[in-house]
Protein backbone atom coordinates (compact mmCIF):
# COMPACT_ATOMS: atom_id res chain seq x y z
CA UNK A 1 0.00 0.00 0.00
CA UNK A 2 2.76 2.13 0.68
CA UNK A 3 4.24 1.70 -2.53
CA UNK A 4 0.84 2.01 -4.35
CA UNK A 5 0.71 5.62 -2.65
CA UNK A 6 4.19 6.39 -3.83
CA UNK A 7 3.55 5.68 -7.20
CA UNK A 8 0.42 7.56 -7.42
CA UNK A 9 1.85 10.35 -5.68
CA UNK A 10 4.81 10.64 -8.14
CA UNK A 11 2.75 10.35 -10.84
CA UNK A 12 0.39 13.17 -9.30
CA UNK A 13 3.46 15.59 -8.87
CA UNK A 14 4.25 14.99 -12.02
CA UNK A 15 0.70 16.06 -13.76
CA UNK A 16 1.03 18.81 -11.36
CA UNK A 17 4.49 20.35 -11.79
CA UNK A 18 6.16 18.70 -15.27
CA UNK A 19 5.69 21.18 -17.52
CA UNK A 20 2.87 23.80 -16.23
CA UNK A 21 4.64 27.15 -15.85
CA UNK A 22 4.46 29.20 -12.84
CA UNK A 23 0.97 30.50 -12.19
CA UNK A 24 -0.35 28.38 -14.50
CA UNK A 25 0.21 25.65 -11.86
CA UNK A 26 -1.83 27.57 -9.16
CA UNK A 27 -4.73 28.33 -11.28
CA UNK A 28 -5.51 24.75 -12.24
CA UNK A 29 -4.95 23.57 -8.27
CA UNK A 30 -8.55 24.45 -7.17
CA UNK A 31 -9.30 21.25 -9.01
CA UNK A 32 -7.60 18.84 -6.74
CA UNK A 33 -8.49 18.19 -2.60
CA UNK A 34 -6.29 19.92 0.15
CA UNK A 35 -5.36 17.04 1.17
CA UNK A 36 -4.20 15.62 -2.23
CA UNK A 37 -1.63 18.18 -2.87
CA UNK A 38 -0.37 17.93 0.61
CA UNK A 39 0.11 14.44 0.25
CA UNK A 40 1.49 15.34 -2.82
CA UNK A 41 4.06 17.45 -0.46
CA UNK A 42 4.95 15.03 1.59
CA UNK A 43 5.97 12.51 -0.60
CA UNK A 44 8.41 15.39 -2.39
CA UNK A 45 9.22 16.03 1.15
CA UNK A 46 10.36 12.39 1.68
CA UNK A 47 12.59 12.21 -1.26
CA UNK A 48 14.61 15.64 -0.52
CA UNK A 49 15.02 14.32 3.10
CA UNK A 50 16.79 10.96 1.37
CA UNK A 51 18.85 13.45 -0.70
CA UNK A 52 16.97 14.02 -3.56
CA UNK A 53 17.90 17.94 -4.31
CA UNK A 54 16.70 18.37 -7.65
CA UNK A 55 12.84 18.17 -6.19
CA UNK A 56 13.76 21.65 -4.04
CA UNK A 57 12.51 23.51 -6.41
CA UNK A 58 9.32 21.53 -7.30
CA UNK A 59 9.06 21.49 -3.76
CA UNK A 60 8.56 25.51 -3.93
CA UNK A 61 6.21 25.03 -6.86
CA UNK A 62 3.79 22.54 -5.26
CA UNK A 63 3.77 25.08 -1.68
CA UNK A 64 2.86 28.00 -3.88
CA UNK A 65 -0.22 25.81 -5.57
CA UNK A 66 -0.79 24.44 -2.10
CA UNK A 67 -0.95 27.94 -0.86
CA UNK A 68 -3.43 28.91 -3.49
CA UNK A 69 -5.88 25.99 -3.00
CA UNK A 70 -5.59 27.12 0.54
CA UNK A 71 -6.39 30.50 0.63
CA UNK A 72 -9.32 29.82 -1.94
CA UNK A 73 -11.07 27.01 -0.51
CA UNK A 74 -14.67 27.43 0.47
CA UNK A 75 -14.57 26.91 4.73
CA UNK A 76 -16.88 24.14 4.11
CA UNK A 77 -14.17 22.40 2.33
CA UNK A 78 -12.40 22.00 5.82
CA UNK A 79 -15.63 20.26 7.46
CA UNK A 80 -14.15 17.85 5.64
CA UNK A 81 -11.40 15.97 8.67
CA UNK A 82 -9.33 15.13 5.95
CA UNK A 83 -8.87 18.52 4.48
CA UNK A 84 -8.51 20.16 7.92
CA UNK A 85 -5.99 18.40 9.27
CA UNK A 86 -4.08 18.69 5.57
CA UNK A 87 -4.43 22.40 6.60
CA UNK A 88 -2.54 21.81 9.75
CA UNK A 89 0.28 19.48 8.18
CA UNK A 90 0.68 22.09 5.18
CA UNK A 91 1.52 24.92 7.94
CA UNK A 92 4.14 22.89 9.44
CA UNK A 93 5.77 21.66 6.24
CA UNK A 94 6.52 25.19 5.08
CA UNK A 95 3.41 26.42 4.89
CA UNK A 96 2.50 30.51 4.78
CA UNK A 97 1.39 31.60 8.52
CA UNK A 98 -0.95 34.03 7.45
CA UNK A 99 -2.65 31.69 4.71
CA UNK A 100 -3.39 29.58 8.19
CA UNK A 101 -4.26 32.19 10.15
CA UNK A 102 -6.65 33.52 7.17
CA UNK A 103 -8.04 30.23 6.60
CA UNK A 104 -8.87 29.48 10.76
CA UNK A 105 -10.63 32.82 10.94
CA UNK A 106 -13.14 32.12 8.77
CA UNK A 107 -13.82 28.30 10.07
CA UNK A 108 -16.10 27.56 13.12
CA UNK A 109 -14.35 24.84 14.97
CA UNK A 110 -14.60 22.91 17.99
CA UNK A 111 -13.12 23.61 21.27
CA UNK A 112 -10.46 20.40 20.76
CA UNK A 113 -9.52 21.46 16.78
CA UNK A 114 -9.28 25.52 17.61
CA UNK A 115 -6.52 24.77 20.20
CA UNK A 116 -4.75 22.52 17.95
CA UNK A 117 -4.74 25.07 15.15
CA UNK A 118 -4.11 27.88 17.52
CA UNK A 119 -1.24 26.02 19.00
CA UNK A 120 0.53 25.49 16.00
CA UNK A 121 -0.02 29.28 14.60
CA UNK A 122 1.65 30.05 17.44
CA UNK A 123 4.37 28.12 17.26
CA UNK A 124 5.13 29.37 13.67
CA UNK A 125 4.67 33.08 15.15
CA UNK A 126 7.76 32.22 17.68
CA UNK A 127 5.30 31.80 20.92
CA UNK A 128 6.49 28.58 22.33
CA UNK A 129 4.43 29.49 25.91
CA UNK A 130 1.09 29.63 24.38
CA UNK A 131 2.20 26.55 22.07
CA UNK A 132 2.69 24.51 25.38
CA UNK A 133 -0.93 26.13 26.73
CA UNK A 134 -2.58 25.23 23.31
CA UNK A 135 -1.14 21.83 22.90
CA UNK A 136 -0.71 20.61 26.73
CA UNK A 137 -3.68 17.95 26.04
CA UNK A 138 -2.95 17.08 23.06
CA UNK A 139 -1.26 13.28 22.84
CA UNK A 140 0.52 12.67 19.19
CA UNK A 141 -0.03 9.38 19.47
CA UNK A 142 -3.56 9.35 19.70
CA UNK A 143 -3.76 11.28 16.68
CA UNK A 144 -3.43 10.28 13.03
CA UNK A 145 0.04 9.14 12.22
CA UNK A 146 0.65 11.84 9.47
CA UNK A 147 -0.56 14.56 12.05
CA UNK A 148 0.62 13.40 15.44
CA UNK A 149 4.51 12.90 13.51
CA UNK A 150 4.31 16.64 13.39
CA UNK A 151 2.42 17.21 16.82
CA UNK A 152 5.41 15.24 18.92
CA UNK A 153 7.76 17.27 16.28
CA UNK A 154 6.30 20.65 17.80
CA UNK A 155 6.18 19.52 21.07
CA UNK A 156 9.68 18.26 21.41
CA UNK A 157 10.90 21.14 19.88
CA UNK A 158 9.11 24.01 22.49
CA UNK A 159 10.22 21.26 25.70
CA UNK A 160 13.65 21.59 24.66
CA UNK A 161 14.93 24.29 27.15
CA UNK A 162 12.91 23.27 29.98
CA UNK A 163 11.83 19.59 29.79
CA UNK A 164 14.92 18.03 28.04
CA UNK A 165 14.01 14.42 28.87
CA UNK A 166 10.54 14.65 27.69
CA UNK A 167 11.87 16.58 24.28
CA UNK A 168 13.56 13.39 23.64
CA UNK A 169 10.71 11.30 24.06
CA UNK A 170 8.49 13.36 22.16
CA UNK A 171 10.99 13.06 19.10
CA UNK A 172 11.18 9.17 19.24
CA UNK A 173 7.31 9.41 19.15
CA UNK A 174 7.22 11.87 15.87
CA UNK A 175 10.17 8.96 14.65
CA UNK A 176 7.83 5.93 15.22
CA UNK A 177 5.19 8.06 13.36
CA UNK A 178 6.92 8.96 10.63
CA UNK A 179 9.64 6.32 9.51
CA UNK A 180 11.59 7.25 6.21
CA UNK A 181 10.44 11.08 6.18
CA UNK A 182 11.88 14.47 6.68
CA UNK A 183 10.38 14.86 10.47
CA UNK A 184 12.00 11.50 11.03
CA UNK A 185 15.30 13.28 9.18
CA UNK A 186 13.95 16.59 11.70
CA UNK A 187 13.52 14.39 14.80
CA UNK A 188 17.24 12.64 14.37
CA UNK A 189 18.71 15.87 14.27
CA UNK A 190 17.22 17.47 17.15
CA UNK A 191 17.62 14.08 19.26
CA UNK A 192 21.45 14.06 18.26
CA UNK A 193 21.73 18.00 19.37
CA UNK A 194 19.85 17.41 22.68
CA UNK A 195 21.65 14.04 23.68
CA UNK A 196 25.09 15.80 24.47
CA UNK A 197 22.65 18.29 26.67
CA UNK A 198 21.66 15.29 28.84
CA UNK A 199 24.67 13.57 28.84
CA UNK A 200 23.70 10.81 27.40
CA UNK A 201 26.38 9.21 24.65
CA UNK A 202 24.56 6.06 24.01
CA UNK A 203 21.60 7.80 22.81
CA UNK A 204 23.87 10.13 20.85
CA UNK A 205 25.67 7.34 19.15
CA UNK A 206 22.63 5.08 18.60
CA UNK A 207 21.39 8.52 16.51
CA UNK A 208 23.72 9.70 15.13
CA UNK A 209 24.75 6.18 13.37
CA UNK A 210 20.93 6.00 12.42
CA UNK A 211 20.74 9.18 10.73
CA UNK A 212 24.32 8.98 8.99
CA UNK A 213 22.89 5.67 7.50
CA UNK A 214 19.49 6.99 6.94
CA UNK A 215 20.21 10.96 6.10
CA UNK A 216 23.49 12.41 5.32
CA UNK A 217 22.52 13.18 1.71
CA UNK A 218 19.59 15.30 3.14
CA UNK A 219 20.33 19.21 2.37
CA UNK A 220 20.29 20.05 5.77
CA UNK A 221 22.52 17.08 6.88
CA UNK A 222 25.32 20.27 7.71
CA UNK A 223 23.08 21.22 10.54
CA UNK A 224 23.50 17.51 11.64
CA UNK A 225 27.02 17.63 11.42
CA UNK A 226 27.84 20.59 13.76
CA UNK A 227 25.63 18.75 16.24
CA UNK A 228 27.82 15.89 15.47
CA UNK A 229 31.10 17.84 16.09
CA UNK A 230 29.41 19.73 19.68
CA UNK A 231 28.58 16.33 20.81
CA UNK A 232 31.45 14.57 20.63
CA UNK A 233 33.87 16.92 21.89
CA UNK A 234 31.18 17.06 24.58
CA UNK A 235 30.58 13.67 25.53
CA UNK A 236 34.68 12.78 24.72
CA UNK A 237 34.59 11.03 28.26
CA UNK A 238 31.33 9.01 28.36
CA UNK A 239 31.45 7.51 24.44
CA UNK A 240 33.68 4.91 22.90
CA UNK A 241 36.28 6.10 20.14
CA UNK A 242 35.57 2.63 17.95
CA UNK A 243 32.23 3.65 17.97
CA UNK A 244 32.89 7.00 16.83
CA UNK A 245 35.18 5.61 13.69
CA UNK A 246 32.37 2.79 13.03
CA UNK A 247 30.07 6.02 12.59
CA UNK A 248 32.20 8.00 10.53
CA UNK A 249 33.13 5.03 8.50
CA UNK A 250 29.72 5.13 7.03
CA UNK A 251 30.44 8.64 5.23
CA UNK A 252 32.36 9.56 2.25
CA UNK A 253 36.11 9.97 2.83
CA UNK A 254 36.30 13.80 2.60
CA UNK A 255 32.92 13.89 4.29
CA UNK A 256 34.97 11.86 7.29
CA UNK A 257 38.01 14.13 6.72
CA UNK A 258 36.13 17.28 7.60
CA UNK A 259 34.25 16.13 10.17
CA UNK A 260 37.47 14.85 12.11
CA UNK A 261 39.53 18.03 11.23
CA UNK A 262 36.22 19.98 12.83
CA UNK A 263 36.69 17.45 16.17
CA UNK A 264 40.53 18.06 16.59
CA UNK A 265 39.91 21.91 16.02
CA UNK A 266 37.86 22.35 18.93
CA UNK A 267 39.49 19.69 21.17
CA UNK A 268 42.60 21.77 20.71
CA UNK A 269 40.84 24.65 21.45
CA UNK A 270 39.60 23.18 25.05
CA UNK A 271 42.71 21.75 25.87
CA UNK A 272 41.64 17.87 25.05
CA UNK A 273 44.67 16.76 23.75
CA UNK A 274 43.72 12.70 23.98
CA UNK A 275 40.76 13.49 21.44
CA UNK A 276 42.49 16.41 19.38
CA UNK A 277 45.44 13.42 18.93
CA UNK A 278 42.94 10.98 18.00
CA UNK A 279 41.00 13.24 15.48
CA UNK A 280 43.97 14.40 14.01
CA UNK A 281 45.45 11.49 13.16
CA UNK A 282 42.31 9.85 11.58
CA UNK A 283 42.17 13.24 9.47
CA UNK A 284 46.10 12.51 8.83
CA UNK A 285 46.22 9.45 8.15
CA UNK A 286 42.73 8.84 6.14
CA UNK A 287 41.31 5.76 5.35
CA UNK A 288 43.81 3.36 4.54
CA UNK A 289 45.76 4.59 7.28
CA UNK A 290 49.06 5.74 5.68
CA UNK A 291 49.95 9.32 6.04
CA UNK A 292 51.20 10.05 2.58
CA UNK A 293 50.25 13.84 2.12
CA UNK A 294 49.85 15.01 5.51
CA UNK A 295 47.02 17.41 5.87
CA UNK A 296 48.10 21.10 7.06
CA UNK A 297 44.87 21.46 8.99
CA UNK A 298 45.78 18.42 10.68
CA UNK A 299 49.14 19.31 11.45
CA UNK A 300 47.77 22.85 12.82
CA UNK A 301 45.39 21.49 14.76
CA UNK A 302 47.92 18.88 16.55
CA UNK A 303 49.90 21.69 17.12
CA UNK A 304 47.44 23.83 18.86
CA UNK A 305 46.77 20.90 21.30
CA UNK A 306 50.26 20.75 22.19
CA UNK A 307 50.35 24.34 22.50
CA UNK A 308 47.73 24.46 24.95
CA UNK A 309 48.91 21.82 27.17
CA UNK A 310 52.68 23.61 27.83
CA UNK A 311 54.47 21.80 25.40
CA UNK A 312 55.31 24.94 22.61
CA UNK A 313 58.77 24.83 22.62
CA UNK A 314 58.52 20.96 21.27
CA UNK A 315 55.94 22.83 18.52
CA UNK A 316 57.42 25.55 17.32
CA UNK A 317 59.46 23.61 14.97
CA UNK A 318 56.08 21.64 13.25
CA UNK A 319 54.51 24.45 13.25
CA UNK A 320 57.08 26.09 11.17
CA UNK A 321 56.78 23.32 8.66
CA UNK A 322 53.58 23.67 7.85
CA UNK A 323 52.80 24.46 4.04
CA UNK A 324 51.26 27.62 4.59
CA UNK A 325 50.15 27.58 0.95
CA UNK A 326 47.80 24.98 1.73
CA UNK A 327 45.85 26.48 4.65
CA UNK A 328 42.30 28.97 4.11
CA UNK A 329 43.05 32.54 4.71
CA UNK A 330 41.18 32.01 8.48
CA UNK A 331 43.48 29.31 9.13
CA UNK A 332 47.09 31.48 8.03
CA UNK A 333 45.84 33.78 10.62
CA UNK A 334 45.10 31.11 13.36
CA UNK A 335 48.72 29.62 12.68
CA UNK A 336 49.66 33.06 12.96
CA UNK A 337 48.48 33.29 16.06
CA UNK A 338 50.02 29.99 17.97
CA UNK A 339 52.53 30.51 16.45
CA UNK A 340 52.81 34.19 18.04
CA UNK A 341 51.83 32.43 21.60
CA UNK A 342 54.10 29.71 21.73
CA UNK A 343 57.27 32.30 20.90
CA UNK A 344 55.61 34.18 23.89
CA UNK A 345 55.22 31.06 26.28
CA UNK A 346 58.77 29.82 25.49
CA UNK A 347 60.47 33.21 26.09
CA UNK A 348 63.00 33.75 28.56
CA UNK A 349 62.25 37.33 29.08
CA UNK A 350 60.73 37.64 32.87
CA UNK A 351 57.32 38.95 32.64
CA UNK A 352 56.61 42.97 34.85
CA UNK A 353 55.39 42.06 37.90
CA UNK A 354 52.89 45.18 37.51
CA UNK A 355 51.98 44.79 33.78
CA UNK A 356 49.60 42.24 32.28
CA UNK A 357 50.85 40.20 29.05
CA UNK A 358 49.79 42.27 25.95
CA UNK A 359 47.05 40.42 23.83
CA UNK A 360 47.49 39.57 20.49
CA UNK A 361 45.46 41.79 17.94
CA UNK A 362 42.66 39.08 17.50
CA UNK A 363 40.30 41.96 15.79
CA UNK A 364 42.39 42.03 12.61
CA UNK A 365 42.00 38.32 11.71
CA UNK A 366 39.93 37.40 9.01
CA UNK A 367 37.22 35.26 9.24
CA UNK A 368 37.89 31.42 9.04
CA UNK A 369 35.59 30.20 5.84
CA UNK A 370 32.93 27.40 7.11
CA UNK A 371 33.35 24.16 6.19
CA UNK A 372 30.45 22.65 5.34
CA UNK A 373 28.28 24.58 3.25
CA UNK A 374 25.12 26.54 4.57
CA UNK A 375 22.13 24.30 4.44
CA UNK A 376 18.88 25.86 3.30
CA UNK A 377 16.68 26.79 6.04
CA UNK A 378 15.40 23.65 7.96
CA UNK A 379 12.16 22.81 6.21
CA UNK A 380 10.11 21.29 9.29
CA UNK A 381 9.65 23.74 11.75
CA UNK A 382 12.32 25.98 13.53
CA UNK A 383 14.22 24.84 16.08
CA UNK A 384 13.09 25.38 19.79
CA UNK A 385 16.54 27.72 20.36
CA UNK A 386 14.98 30.24 17.28
CA UNK A 387 12.83 32.23 17.07
CA UNK A 388 10.70 31.97 13.82
CA UNK A 389 10.41 34.22 11.86
CA UNK A 390 6.60 34.94 10.22
CA UNK A 391 6.63 34.44 6.23
CA UNK A 392 5.06 36.59 4.11
CA UNK A 393 4.62 34.14 1.35
CA UNK A 394 4.91 30.23 1.18
CA UNK A 395 8.90 30.32 0.11
CA UNK A 396 9.39 32.13 2.61
CA UNK A 397 9.33 28.81 4.62
CA UNK A 398 11.15 25.79 3.95
CA UNK A 399 8.90 22.49 4.56
CA UNK A 400 8.59 19.00 5.87
CA UNK A 401 6.75 16.24 5.24
CA UNK A 402 5.64 12.34 7.08
CA UNK A 403 4.35 9.33 5.52
CA UNK A 404 2.44 7.47 7.74
CA UNK A 405 3.87 3.38 8.31
CA UNK A 406 2.59 2.43 11.49
CA UNK A 407 3.33 -0.94 10.70
CA UNK A 408 6.88 -0.19 11.27
CA UNK A 409 8.47 -1.56 14.48
CA UNK A 410 8.25 1.19 17.33
CA UNK A 411 11.60 3.21 18.38
CA UNK A 412 13.46 1.36 21.21
CA UNK A 413 13.28 3.20 24.56
CA UNK A 414 15.71 5.05 25.33
CA UNK A 415 18.44 3.75 27.58
CA UNK A 416 19.30 5.37 30.74
CA UNK A 417 21.41 8.56 31.06
CA UNK A 418 25.39 7.86 31.04
CA UNK A 419 26.71 11.00 33.12
CA UNK A 420 29.69 13.02 31.70
CA UNK A 421 32.64 11.99 33.41
CA UNK A 422 34.22 14.43 35.83
CA UNK A 423 36.47 17.07 34.78
CA UNK A 424 40.38 15.97 35.79
CA UNK A 425 41.05 17.37 39.00
CA UNK A 426 43.62 20.62 38.61
CA UNK A 427 47.54 19.72 39.20
CA UNK A 428 48.85 20.26 42.51
CA UNK A 429 51.18 22.99 41.37
CA UNK A 430 49.33 26.39 40.09
CA UNK A 431 49.87 26.43 36.10
CA UNK A 432 51.55 29.17 34.94
CA UNK A 433 50.13 32.33 33.91
CA UNK A 434 51.03 32.14 30.31
CA UNK A 435 49.73 28.98 29.85
CA UNK A 436 46.44 30.24 30.95
CA UNK A 437 46.73 33.36 28.96
CA UNK A 438 47.17 31.21 25.83
CA UNK A 439 44.37 28.92 26.10
CA UNK A 440 42.06 32.13 27.09
CA UNK A 441 44.44 33.66 23.82
CA UNK A 442 43.12 30.74 21.32
CA UNK A 443 39.27 30.78 22.58
CA UNK A 444 39.35 33.83 21.81
CA UNK A 445 40.40 33.50 18.09
CA UNK A 446 38.18 30.52 17.28
CA UNK A 447 35.03 32.73 18.71
CA UNK A 448 36.52 35.43 15.80
CA UNK A 449 37.16 32.71 13.21
CA UNK A 450 33.73 31.22 13.81
CA UNK A 451 35.63 27.79 13.94
CA UNK A 452 33.94 26.47 17.77
CA UNK A 453 30.70 25.06 16.96
CA UNK A 454 27.42 26.56 18.71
Amino acid sequence: MRLAATLSGAALIALLVAGVPGRAAASEAPALEPYQLVRCLQLLQDRIASGDQASLPLQRRLLEMTDERMRTADPATFKEPKNFRALLIYAMSGGNPLTIEQVVSRLELEEADQKLAQGIIDYLRGKPKGTVEALASIEPLAQISELGAFLALVKGSVSIADQPEQAMKLFDQARLLSPGTLVEEAALRRSVALASRVEDGGRFLRNSTQYVRNYLRSPYASQFADAFVAGVVALHSSINLDTLADITAMMDAEQEKVVYLRIARRAAIDGLSELSAFASAKAENGRDGSSGNADPRAQLYSGLSSVTSGTAADMLGKLGGIDRDKLSKGDRALLDAVEAVASELTSAVPAAPASTPKPLDIEALPPAPIDIAPPPADPMIPDAAEAPSPASSPEAQPTAPVAAAPEQPAVAAAPRVVPLTQQQPEPAEPEDPKITEARRTLESIDELLGGSPK
